[in-house]
């Protein structure tokens, strides 16, 4: 049998098996012997010639034919037709007595290699030919009748090795696919796997994001004021110094919250508080204007801010947040926002604009370090990633979101998340 035929041995053939497995050459020298046995033994033990001789001829045409079967792997077809050829000369010539059809041996051997390493129409085409030459040759040439047993004997042989080849190299192909669709999911897995955790990270890297930005900014600007006025109005220093703790401690607290979620399962558990929303949008509203922005919110319908799909209410909270930073940031303390939260019968619309009348002067390259309306791929220059975290939320929603200077002056900022969510979007 050839050796990459896939078997099932104990453990007492294991080392033999792989022996034969990394040595085929040695296994066809074992098999060829073993044909030659068969080939001789078949023709002295034939009950038709019980008292013939083996002739030189038959001798030397079984030499050959097992001998050729040690190159099966390399030219199966050559092979078979060298062994074909040798059978019709034996059945044809008669050299002593009548053929000897033990010879066949040779041909069954090389064309279980054909079917086994070549195709189905490869194998039905010459295992046909193979049959009807051997067989025909031992009908007219052989023994007589014609029917006897020797000459169908022929038949089965060529046709039995046809079959057991096919077989054998369906059951290696039906194996490899296995395999290859084995190693095809282990390789899905993985990738879906990759694709999970950089979607995960890329969610927290918003989180911090929103939450640092927000707080910081706020926390700079008291800082800035509380700085300014500490010799003249010490209690004004004050009030802002403690809008300063209390920032920060906000920042802490969903710092907190969104490191909690890279713990894994049987850590110790961290204090954690719900994520934010809507629900919650005055107290973010209250910072901004306790840092002297103003900012006006309307809701239409006054119930709009009702109990929204979990993902929804904390993007359009973080929508909100990043826009008023922004506006703070680079329109100024002195400019005047208006947040617009509309919702539709399967959309909220959130919509947050400045009239951009404290515009600093420093543009984005000044104090405050980085410009979020200038993301890369919006609509104005900078290196900050305000817009860009806003549209990788949106997004991820199947919502949209543009925003963009507005010709009257200031900046807008709108988008629409839907509220039905498709599979997949609420995460």
């Amino acid at each position: 049998m050839d050796p990459v035929t896939p078997l099932a041995v104990g453990p007492g053939l294991a080392r033999p098996h792989r022996w034969l497995c990394d040595h085929p050459r040695s296994l066809d020298a074992m098999v060829s012997a073993g044909v030659l046995v068969l080939i001789l033994v078949g023709a002295v033990a034939s009950p038709r010639v019980p008292d013939q001789p083996l002739g030189p001829l038959f001798v030397l045409l079984a030499v050959l034919a097992a001998g050729s079967l040690v190159f099966r792997r390399e030219r199966p077809c050559g092979v078979l037709v060298f062994n074909v050829g040798l059978t019709l000369v034996e059945i044809i010539t008669n050299d002593v007595g009548p053929p000897r059809t033990s010879i066949v041996f040779g041909v069954v051997v090389a064309l279980y290699t054909v079917a086994a390493r070549t195709d189905r129409p490869t194998t039905w085409r010459l295992g046909a030919a193979t049959a009807v030459l051997v067989t025909g040759a031992g009908m007219l040439f052989g023994l007589n009748p014609w029917y006897s047993q020797e000459n169908w004997g022929l038949f089965a042989w060529t046709g039995l090795a046809a079959a057991a080849g096919d077989a054998v190299r369906s059951r290696r192909a039906f194996i490899a696919a296995i395999e290859e669709r084995a190693v095809r999911a282990e390789r899905t897995r993985e990738e879906e796997a990759r694709r999970r955790v950089a979607e995960e990270r890329l969610r927290i890297a918003r989180e911090l994001h929103d939450v640092v930005a927000h707080h910081i900014a706020l926390v700079n600007v008291q800082a800035g004021v509380a700085s300014h006025v500490m010799d003249n109005r010490p209690d004004q220093a004050k009030e802002a110094l403690a809008h300063v703790r209390q920032a920060s401690r906000s920042a802490l607290d969903e710092l907190r919250a969104t490191v909690g979620l890279l713990r894994q399962y049987g850590d110790p558990a961290a204090p954690t508080e719900p994520a934010p929303g809507l629900a919650v949008l005055d107290q973010l509203v209250d910072g901004f204007v306790r840092a002297g922005m103003r900012v006006e919110v309307r809701a239409e319908p006054p119930e709009a801010l009702s109990p929204l799909p979990g993902s929804v209410d904390l993007t359009a909270y973080r929508i909100v947040q990043e826009a008023l930073t922004n506006v703070h940031k680079h329109a100024g303390p002195g400019a005047t926002a208006e947040v617009r939260i509309v919702r539709v019968r399967d959309a909220l619309e959130v919509t947050v604009e400045d009239d951009g009348a404290g515009a600093r002067t420093e543009g984005p390259g000044g104090p405050e370090g980085t410009d979020d309306k200038g993301a890369p791929g919006e609509e104005t220059g900078g290196g900050g990633h305000g817009l860009l975290g806003m549209r990788e939320r949106v997004t991820a929603l199947r919502g949209s979101c543009e925003a963009g200077p507005r010709p009257e002056g200031g900046f807008r900022v709108r988008v629409r998340l839907p509220l039905q969510l498709r599979s997949g979007g609420d995460s």
